[in-house]
């Protein structure tokens, strides 16, 4: 069930990304934004999170570097090392993602009911505390 809900917030973001003027992105570049977000992170960091191959992360990553959302720079603690970095239109576009996000909360908000989400809420920081 939770990949229902899961899959409808993906494609809430990616329609909203879209609309928003961000077309050379599809909804994969947008699904490797997760919070806090992909800045200073290593690309295999972020092929760990988003549970994808770091080759797949790779090719994503590329995209979104020849289209100027980010730079893959020298770790300062490991220059044999990438680490990603956001552009100002890396972080305008992070921003919009995460405006959708609270979209799209606020929707399932309004479909629950303030009761029905602030439990639904509640259980999600439970299991996220246990679980991570």
């Amino acid at each position: 069930m939770l990949r229902v809900v899961w899959q409808w917030v993906r494609d809430q973001l990616y329609a909203g990304v879209v609309a928003a003027g961000y077309d050379d992105l599809n909804a994969a570049h947008v699904g490797l934004w997760r919070y806090p977000g992909l800045d200073g992170l290593r690309p295999s960091q972020l092929a760990d999170q988003s549970g994808i191959t770091k080759q797949s992360v790779n090719d994503l990553l590329g995209h979104l570097e020849r289209h100027e959302y980010l730079e893959r720079v020298p770790d300062s603690a490991d220059g044999r090392v990438r680490v990603i970095r956001l552009t100002s239109k890396g972080r305008r576009l992070e921003q919009q993602i995460y405006a959708e996000a609270r979209t799209a909360q606020m929707r399932i908000a309004e479909i629950l009911g303030p009761r029905r989400f602030a439990q639904l809420h509640s259980s999600l920081e439970r299991l996220t505390e246990l679980l991570c």
